[in-house]
């Protein structure tokens, strides 16, 4: 069963040296602009912020917003999430995920937190959505949660068979599938895997699915949450993380939403500066707004 342990750094000192230790996880096989990224001002700020990416990209997908953040005076943790960020973009690792992996994890970035800023903000894109969601069902000591595009459920699978298809894949053995099977290992950014495993897939949406269980039950324990979507998401089902929000809301949470319309043209990775598409004039703004409302 999953569920959360929290241990909160108790102070700027603490949090330093564990955020140090997950860089040093961070070896030769890692790539180089994967590796974990901590932006800090040298002391325990009135802000920090924890930047989860997204599935199968790294923190260089953070990269440009944290620097934002960071020059608003924030801490910054943007943490490479398990089975991500390889040299090798072909690596088998993927296939090893689990939720209680990443449930465990998403304690510890936010644990960390707690010791760099007075005021902790988690933010997290597609995957990493997912995970921030975690931290809003469970974490008390969370200020504000911002869930981006949260891959609970997708376009391409009908809502009533995604439970089935989860369950499959978790049973199967694992296969890996281009993001573009046309384009590849050409598929950009580069430092992003250029395909997906299905066992890893399958291992976020159960997290996913053990946060929308509890959420029917239980309230939220983050003070704050945004949920933000996107009209023109082509790869994650917008009406699962709303259906989230109204357990959210009606067990007390205090919950409310963005969502970028359609004529923004905007695709599910919102973020990241290096998709030929991007739009992160616009889109960085607002999530800083977001962000910094009170």
């Amino acid at each position: 069963m999953l569920s959360s342990h929290s241990r909160p750094a108790q102070n700027y000192d603490e949090a330093l040296s564990r955020a140090q230790a997950l860089q040093s996880q961070d070896d030769a096989a890692i790539n180089p602009l994967c590796r974990t990224q901590f932006l800090t001002h040298g002391k325990k700020t009135d802000n920090a912020i924890v930047l989860l990416h997204g599935f199968t990209n790294c923190p260089q997908q953070f990269a440009s917003l944290g620097k934002t953040f960071f020059d608003h005076g924030f801490n910054v943790l943007i943490p490479r999430i398990p089975r991500h960020g390889f040299a090798d973009r072909l690596t088998n690792e993927p296939a090893r995920t689990s939720a209680e992996e990443m449930a465990a994890f998403t304690d510890e970035v936010v644990d960390i937190a707690q010791g760099l800023g007075d005021r902790v903000t988690v933010m997290g894109l597609s995957g990493g959505g997912v995970m921030t969601a975690w931290a809003a069902q469970y974490r008390s000591d969370v200020d504000k949660v911002i869930i981006i595009a949260p891959n609970f459920a997708y376009v391409l699978i009908p809502k009533n068979f995604t439970r089935v298809m989860t369950g499959v894949a978790l049973t199967i053995p694992n296969i890996f599938i281009w993001w573009d099977d046309k384009l590849k290992m050409n598929t950009q950014p580069d430092y992003a895997y250029p395909r997906f495993s299905t066992r890893a897939i399958a291992e976020v949406t159960r997290l996913g699915y053990a946060i929308r269980s509890a959420a029917k039950k239980e309230k939220p324990l983050a003070k704050s949450i945004v949920m933000v979507l996107n009209e023109t998401d082509e790869a994650v089902d917008n009406a699962v993380p709303m259906e989230l929000a109204k357990s959210w809301r009606a067990n007390g949470g205090e919950v409310s939403d963005y969502v970028f319309k359609a004529e923004m043209g905007l695709k599910h990775d919102l973020i990241d500066p290096n998709q030929p598409y991007q739009r992160t004039d616009v889109v960085y703004p607002i999530l800083m707004e977001l962000a910094k409302r009170k």
